[in-house]
């Protein structure tokens, strides 16, 4: 993810005296990535005049660590991260963002009036409107909150609820709207970027077995235990983190077909003796397993689809002592299992 000039995208849907306007009341969430190594701090806003993005910086097992990555995990119920936040600037920062698209809209070829006209009106807000040279007399007093979007998500209605234009808000006091940045929105915006590992389970036999054979599914306690990712944000006299935290819980088995047998019968593995499912051994052939399948039908020429979804709880600690819960996260894989029928000998 890059960061993305502001003219153009940041066409705010909104009137003025003149027209709908090119106002840059929000900045797009930089998600670019590190070295690809797990644990390492991946992004961090820039603040290079015509461009803002988020100042957020995110650490730990993000999205994108490892070539293996699932990409992040699916949020239970109807429940998303917010697509669009607010988030301070100090007012050196603003008025450099402010003047630098002033002067590249106006300088623009090409550019319609009625955009330069209402850019124009858009500064004078900050300038020689309701506020002063930017409040730069007030710089220690306070700062500038913008609306910023998650870059991926433009296409979702969420993406522009945040239309209020930029604000001024003092040191210490709450921004009079929703989404600011919080130590539970930093929460929020750090469970979308939770990277959990692919659910590929062990079987035994693997990807060959036997109608009426059980085979026997577990986890790698290794590659399967507790992820977290911290979100923090230090600008404009702000200073947040928040921590989240994905706990493995329960593996769910779907054979991929009716005609089998669960272990155990409901098909969801839970944790025991810290760790889901048991390790085939020598000698177990003729044990049900704790968690795993016997197909009773062959799979003839083809396969059947073994899905295997992990289910993670979430929980967030933050600054102030904040914390909690937030919605179970899920991810799933699918594996193809040659289901064969055992071959008798008649003497």
């Amino acid at each position: 993810m890059h960061s993305v000039n502001n003219l153009g995208k940041w066409l705010l849907v909104g009137t003025t005296a003149a027209a709908l306007a090119f106002v840059p009341g929000t900045a797009v969430a930089d998600k670019s990535r590190g070295d690809g190594s797990q644990g390492n701090v991946k992004s961090s806003g820039k603040r290079d005049g015509n461009t803002l993005t988020s100042l957020i910086s995110y650490s730990g097992s993000t999205r994108g660590t490892s070539g293996k990555s699932s990409g992040g995990f699916t949020p239970t119920g109807n429940w998303t991260p917010p697509a669009c936040w607010y988030e301070p600037r100090t007012a050196a920062e603003f008025k450099k963002y402010i003047e630098g698209m002033y002067t590249s809209t106006v300088n623009a070829p090409g550019m319609p009036n009625y955009a330069k006209t209402s850019v124009a009106q858009y500064r004078d807000i900050y300038k020689d409107g309701k506020y002063k040279d930017y409040n730069l007399d007030k710089a220690d007093e306070g700062a500038f909150w913008v609306s910023v979007q998650d870059e991926d998500r433009w296409d979702e209605p969420g993406a522009w609820t945040c239309s209020e234009l930029p604000f001024w808000v003092k040191t210490g006091d709450t921004p009079p709207v929703q989404n600011s940045v919080t130590p539970d929105v930093l929460a929020q915006l750090a469970y979308n970027q939770v990277d959990v590992p692919e659910t590929k389970v062990s079987l035994a036999p693997a990807n060959n077995t036997k109608v009426n054979l059980p085979t026997w599914a577990w986890l790698d306690n290794a590659t399967f235990k507790p992820v977290s990712v911290t979100a923090s944000l230090n600008a404009g006299g702000v200073n947040l983190q928040s921590t989240v935290t994905a706990t493995p819980v329960s593996l769910r088995i779907q054979p991929g077909t009716k005609d089998a047998t669960l272990h155990p019968g409901s098909g969801e593995c839970t944790f025991q003796n810290g760790h889901i499912g048991t390790p085939y051994a020598k000698g177990d052939a003729d044990k049900t397993p704790s968690c795993g399948v016997t197909y009773l039908r062959s799979s003839g020429s083809g396969s059947y689809q073994l899905r295997a979804t992990l289910t993670w709880n979430v929980t967030w600690t933050g600054s102030g002592g904040a914390g909690g819960t937030l919605p179970t996260g899920t991810f799933g894989t699918t594996q193809d299992i040659a289901v064969q029928e055992i071959q008798a000998i008649n003497r």
